[in-house]
């Protein structure tokens, strides 16, 4: 039955592979169980119940994108997306939490429309491949910046703003565990992040700078200090436009990648090279972000990871049925989780920022016209300490040069869309701010 639905015969696959593939993509991604909270509990959310909500999030997004999106495509709490929340939305911009989830779930429903009108996936063809590797380049960099910050091997400094930091016990511990996930890495053992973390965390144990936890599961998991707590009708001013038009920017493309990366390995794609269901996939990525910014987390999408399981021969929604399946189960262990203290979990994001680096080579840095706006879009992500900023910056840049160099007929229609859209998302907070001092 289940063959026949997910169509495994056609896919050229069978359940005992796909069962295998999506173990592999869970325990690729399951670091995010531990690096999440961690990151959200920042904004003083309630680090036990994120525990359990991005598990469960991540659960119910994966098994709808396997169930009705019929594809190897896992889905969870963005890696960035999350960063921008804490960092640009919540302690930057000191927005409350619960108003940041408001903005999260106002961008998935404004995602979702551009979804139904065909304009999202339009967007998405008008990109060129340059330009898409250096997003995942460009956050990835953002990623690893957070995780040598949180490692204390990057500090704060007045006179240069950054520099290295003092070697203590615990960035010790911290770096021994990323040293133990690039070994992992090197034998191709599935997984290395998560035998990473849990390594780290047991020698915090061991030299005493975390307490051992009192039980390893819990039966009764309380959502409740975060679930539903959303504030919708706060973030419907024009001061905050800006932050909503920002996740929405962010998560269009933040899913570009990976759909288009990880269809194309999966052999999702037609005669003509497009991606067969990719309206239904990014309908089911809107959706989830407005999932789970009402459980409490922030936007979800789909997961570069995916990757891993369609390599161990996933080619059908029964991965990602699987992989949701694990996820589930993993909510049982939010005391285990609880316990695994912020070092642990950084070097994690090291090695997801050196997973991203990998797509440099898809930029052809002779082709300047190209590569300038590439190059621009990395810089300023890492640097301006924000996704959204950088990529506006790329995509401004990339009509720019090509229009002075009288090469607009490679500007598809929905490039100018782009530009104009990242040129009203530098203006909004300005704008924003304009309006703030009137009133």
């Amino acid at each position: 039955m289940a063959g026949d639905y997910f169509e495994l015969k056609a896919r050229g696959t069978n359940i005992r592979t796909e069962v295998m593939a999506g173990i592999t993509t869970f325990l690729t991604m399951a670091y995010i169980i531990f690096v999440n909270p961690d990151m959200l509990s920042k904004t003083g959310m309630d680090k036990a119940a994120l525990v359990a909500v991005t598990c469960l999030v991540t659960a119910i997004a994966t098994i709808i994108a396997g169930v009705f999106g019929r594809a190897p495509i896992a889905m969870a709490p963005g890696m960035g997306l999350n960063a921008f929340f804490t960092y640009t939305l919540v302690l930057n911009n000191k927005l409350e939490w619960q108003t940041a989830l408001g903005a999260v779930f106002v961008s998935g429903f404004l995602f979702l429309l551009l979804t139904l009108i065909g304009l999202r996936k339009k967007l998405i063809e008008a990109i060129p491949p340059a330009i898409i590797a250096a997003i995942s380049v460009g956050i990835g960099l953002f990623i690893t910046f957070i995780g040598l910050v949180n490692l204390k091997v990057i500090v704060h400094s007045e006179a240069t703003l950054v520099s290295a930091g003092a070697i203590h016990a615990k960035t010790l511990i911290g770096l021994a565990g990323l040293l133990f996930m690039l070994f992992l890495e090197m034998k191709g053992i599935k997984g290395s992040l998560l035998i990473g973390i849990v390594f780290s965390t047991l020698l915090a144990i061991a030299f005493g700078y975390v307490n051992r936890p009192e039980k390893l599961i819990s039966f009764n998991v309380d959502i409740k200090p975060i679930a539903f707590q959303l504030d919708i009708l706060a973030v419907l001013k024009w001061g905050l436009f800006g932050s909503i038009f920002s996740l929405m920017f962010m998560d269009m493309f933040d899913s570009i990648g990976t759909l288009v990366a990880c269809c194309h390995q999966a052999k999702m794609v037609d005669g003509d090279g497009k991606i067969r269901g990719l309206d239904r996939l990014l309908a089911i990525d809107a959706i989830a972000t407005m999932t789970g910014a009402l459980f409490g987390t922030s936007t979800t999408t789909s997961y570069i990871e995916s990757a891993a399981g369609i390599e161990q021969g996933g080619r059908s929604g029964l991965t990602s049925v699987v992989t949701g399946g694990l996820f589930l189960l993993a909510i049982l262990f939010v005391p285990l989780v609880g316990i695994v203290p912020e070092y642990a979990t950084a070097p994690a994001l090291i090695m997801v920022g050196l997973f991203m680096m990998k797509e440099v080579r898809a930029i052809d840095f002779a082709n300047l016209s190209e590569a300038f706006p590439a190059f621009i879009i990395i810089v300023m992500i890492a640097l301006s300490y924000s996704i959204s900023t950088g990529l506006a910056f790329g995509f401004i840049s990339f009509v720019l040069i090509k229009s002075a160099s009288g090469r607009i007929r490679d500007i598809k229609p929905a490039m100018w869309i782009i530009a104009i859209l990242s040129v009203a998302f530098l203006a909004g907070d300005k704008l924003g701010d304009l309006v703030k001092g009137i009133q």
